[in-house]
């Protein structure tokens, strides 16, 4: 029995490094860029709302804080601040051709904490997108380069890691780096569907088939089938050690033991992330929150370096049984295999057309009496019926534009134009913006007019309306005025009636002080600027909203 353990732990071993070594990366040059083992709360490629996962998601075992060290010897050679994304980022790049990313973070390192900070007062701005030269901040492999944080788009504290190719900037699967992160579970298989391809996947979409599990294999009854042509998805997540949902590395279709389709997410840039939309059934992600990937090309998905075979679409010349698989892999080479058959059945049903208006790589402009939508060569991913109508609302200065359904994906930015239902002064104009909802939040953008027409740009569908926002933006504290603040922040919540705070000024005694932006909050942390014992301060902050209003309001307090 130990003989039989040693031989699958090295046939597994084999198989691992097999799989690494033919990405050519270098194996071991990079180091776990925290001080505790390297556990995954997200993998490279995992399904996320309009792009993939872009690196790793390192556990912090839920803290803040922890040393966060170079991976291998560089410079730092670019960092960010901002309150969505990344939050606070440090990139170094490596002479060996890559650069690592590091996002999320509390705090960079004293020195360069402090060039950043005398930027953000000199430039009188806390969002920063600053690069350098080779020579400023060299570091060595292990160098403390900040600490660990939950900034930006963080949803619980957490370091993202990125290794990328930094001529191309393409995000390169870490995985595939040899860090030591054990793995012996393969994939998880929950569901497999099936869709008519002679129609769009979105109409009428998936078709649901029982999966049962029996060791790593999965097994489903015969699949019957009423159209000639038809493709397949894979619900399936990848459990590792650790627990979470990660992300399916690679999977493979063979039907009568001829390859199918197949794809592997190695690389991918933040140009083609987006792409995502159309390797997944979105509607189910978007409403049932299920991550279903297809295992066929849909004809708007241009993804580079993802998927090989055919299209994946099976087109079936007789009625006969036929056999399928699917082999899921992770980077380790953990497998699991789902078997099943396919047959088509003959019926009298006749295809008709269903009025599909917008299909990939065609350009389409879609009216109404009010609105009209303006999608690019490149906006769907399959073919798309869009339905596009008005209907009242008492609450805005427009009709409400249905946008066919926020179910259904667009690539890009379109153009929307809309026309107010009623005449409109110009100081009226200058306070209307453009809400987009789409179900699990809203957009609002300040636009352009064009004559009685004012124009916005969305990259998702939904209902829009044009409002009219007399309403100032407005920050609240938590102090009374005049009281002496014993912690170690001031912290003030903005508030909106439509849309965003856009602008935020503060001033402290005259002088322009330094907050940061938490997600709708504003935060600064006591320092050198506001010394202990300096007596009654008055705080001075200015907020403008996204239809242009602007609100001045004044707080005392003392320290």
């Amino acid at each position: 029995m130990k003989v039989l353990y040693k031989l699958l732990f090295i046939i597994c071993f084999f198989n691992a490094v097999t799989a690494k070594a033919q990405n050519n990366y270098p194996q071991n040059y990079f180091r776990n860029p925290l001080n505790i083992p390297m556990q995954l709360a997200a993998n490279f490629g995992a399904v996320r709302a309009n792009h993939f996962h872009m690196g790793l998601d390192l556990r912090t075992n839920s803290q803040e804080n922890l040393t966060v060290v170079a991976a291998a010897d560089g410079y730092v050679s670019r960092i960010k601040v901002e309150r969505y994304g990344f939050g606070n980022a440090v990139y170094i790049t490596h002479p060996n051709g890559y650069t690592t990313v590091y996002a999320h973070l509390n705090k960079f390192f004293d020195k360069l904490d402090e060039f950043v900070k005398e930027r953000q007062y000199k430039e009188e701005k806390w969002e920063q997108d600053i690069t350098f030269s080779p020579g400023q901040f060299p570091v060595v492999k292990g160098q403390l380069i900040a600490l660990s944080g939950n900034t930006g788009g963080s949803a619980g504290p957490h370091l993202h890691f990125e290794i990328r190719d930094t001529k191309t900037e393409e995000c390169l699967n870490p995985l595939l780096f040899g860090f030591n992160i054990p793995d012996s579970v393969s994939p998880t298989i929950s569901g497999l569907y099936w869709y008519d391809r002679r129609f769009s996947t979105y109409e009428p979409g998936a078709n649901g088939i029982a999966v049962k599990k029996s060791g790593n294999t999965y097994m489903a009854n015969v699949v019957q089938v009423n159209s000639p042509s038809v493709s397949f998805a894979i619900k399936a997540v990848d459990k590792a050690n650790q627990g979470f949902s990660l992300g399916i590395y690679n999977a493979e279709l063979f039907m009568d033991d001829q390859l199918i389709y197949s794809f592997k997410i190695d690389k991918v840039s933040y140009d083609d992330t987006r792409y995502l939309n159309g390797c997944i059934d979105y509607a189910k992600f978007i409403r049932d929150k299920m991550s279903i990937q297809h295992l066929s090309v849909l004809p708007g998905m241009k993804l580079k370096n993802y998927s090989s075979g055919s299209d994946g679409i099976i087109n079936f010349q007789d009625d006969k049984i036929h056999n399928i698989e699917i082999i899921l892999k992770d980077v380790n080479g953990n497998t699991s295999r789902l078997t099943t058959k396919v047959q088509f059945i003959q019926n009298s049903e006749k295809v008709s057309s269903n009025g599909k208006t917008v299909v990939p790589s065609t350009g389409k402009t879609i009216k109404t009496e009010n609105a009209e939508i303006n999608l690019s060569k490149n906006a769907v991913y399959d073919a798309v019926n869009f339905n596009m109508y008005e209907k009242t609302d008492g609450e805005a200065v427009s009709n409400v534009i249905v946008l066919n359904s926020s179910y259904i994906p667009v690539h890009d930015d379109y153009l929307l134009k809309i026309r107010p239902n009623r005449k409109l002064t110009n100081e009226e104009k200058n306070k209307v913006v453009m809400e987009l909802n789409y179900g699990s939040d809203k957009s609002t953008v300040k636009g352009e007019w064009s004559a009685d027409w004012m124009e916005g740009s969305f990259n998702r569908l939904g209902t829009a309306r044009l409002l009219l926002d007399n309403s100032l933006p407005s920050v609240s504290s938590n102090w009374k005025d005049g009281a002496v603040i014993t912690s170690s922040v001031l912290r003030l919540k903005g508030t909106t009636k439509i849309g965003d705070i856009e602008s935020f000024r503060a001033e402290l005694d005259g002088n322009w002080l330094r907050f940061a932006r938490v997600k709708d909050d504003f935060v600064y942390v006591f320092d050198e600027k506001c010394p202990k014992g300096s007596g009654l301060h008055t705080l001075k902050i200015t907020t403008v909203n996204t239809a242009g209003n602007n609100n001045t309001q004044t707080f005392t307090f003392q320290r």
